[in-house]
Order: C-alpha cells, then structure tokens, then sequence
C-alpha cells in the first residue's frame, strides 16, 4: 500500500513537472511578432480610461477621466472629462491640445521628448514594433492571456524624462499604461474596452 502511494506520489509529481514545463514552453513561444500582429489587427473604436498620476509635491494623487478613440495608423484622441475638460488629439505628426479656453497646435517632431511618449502608446496601439524600436528598448514578458510590454527609452535626452513605459493588456487588448517618469512622478492609465455592438 505505501509502494503504490509513493509510486502514485512520484507519478503526480512528473506530471505535475511535465505540466509545468509545457505552460512555460507555451508562455516562451509568445512573441513580440505575435502580440504586435495581434494589436495591428484589433478592432479598435472608443475606450474608456481613468487616469492616476502620482506626484511628490502633491499629498494626493490626480485623478481624471474621459474617452480614447484610435484610427489606425496614426490617429488617436485622448478626451479627458473629468475633473475638467480637455483634448489631445494626435493626427500623424501633428498634436493639437484644447482645453475649454485654450487651443495650442503643435508639431511633434519639435518637441522630441514628449513625441516618444505618445508614439509609445499609438504605436503600441498599431502593433508597430519598427516604431517602437526606433525610441526603445523592448522586453516582453508574460503569455497571451495576460502579458506586460516594457519600453525603455533609447535616446538620452528622452531618458532625463521617462525612465520606463509599462503597456499590460490580456490577448490583443491594451488594458493599462504605467509612465515612470526619471524624477520619480508616475501615472498609470487604465483602458477598458466599450462592449461591441
């Protein structure tokens, strides 16, 4: 009787290894080529977002709300309605910011900096990894199910500014957006996808 637990013990043991061993050859095989064909081919429309942004001089953190909308390749709008309302629509190299008194249009490529953190997100969007590589280092970590996407920037000067871009998401969704700024302030973006009609 105790030969056959221990044989039954053994047996449950290798399977349990030769189990392990297969999820983590599953989760080795998921690729940056496939999550970027996965985002490249989502069906994008308008998202909600809430927005946290942790800074030191502040005891609280800010928090805001609103809507995102992208049109591959390049057109992505961030609406924000709450606490106050505000617009940021990047269509190709040009960004344009309105508040409800103000509107400023710029071109991007004249402020480099701030370029690469909103290309991280539109590209990221678009499943453009040459874009990608271009401002980053890449690392991708996690399966299918739920992975994490870490940028890190290649340009010095963008590096003074933004220390790592964390993108999570589950399949071909986008489902949060951590910027870890160089002087310690960060903001984390949750997306939730509207339902489909």
């Amino acid at each position: 009787m105790i030969r056959a637990m221990q044989r039954l013990g053994g047996r449950v043991t290798l399977i349990t290894v030769l189990l392990g061993l297969s999820l983590s050859a599953q989760a080795a095989a998921f690729t940056l080529s496939e999550l970027m064909g996965a985002l490249a081919n989502h069906a994008y429309g308008t998202a909600a977002f809430t927005e946290t942004k942790y800074i030191s001089i502040l005891d609280l953190p800010v928090e805001s709300s609103g809507e995102l909308l992208f049109i591959p390749p390049s057109h992505l709008e961030k609406r924000t309605l709450k606490p106050k309302v505000e617009t940021l629509v990047l269509d190709g190299e040009v960004l344009t910011v309105a508040s409800q008194t103000q509107k400023h249009v710029l071109q991007i490529k004249d402020y480099p900096e701030v370029a690469g953190m909103i290309e991280s997100i539109r590209a990221t969007l678009a499943g453009d990894r040459q874009a990608l590589e271009r401002l980053y280092h890449l690392n991708l970590e996690g399966s299918p199910e739920g992975w994490a996407l870490v940028l890190r920037p290649l340009d010095a000067a963008m590096g003074w500014m933004i220390t790592r871009i964390r993108v999570e998401g589950t399949r071909d969704e986008v489902r949060t957006v951590e910027i870890q700024q160089a002087d310690g302030d960060r903001s984390v973006m949750r997306v939730r996808q509207s339902a489909s009609p």
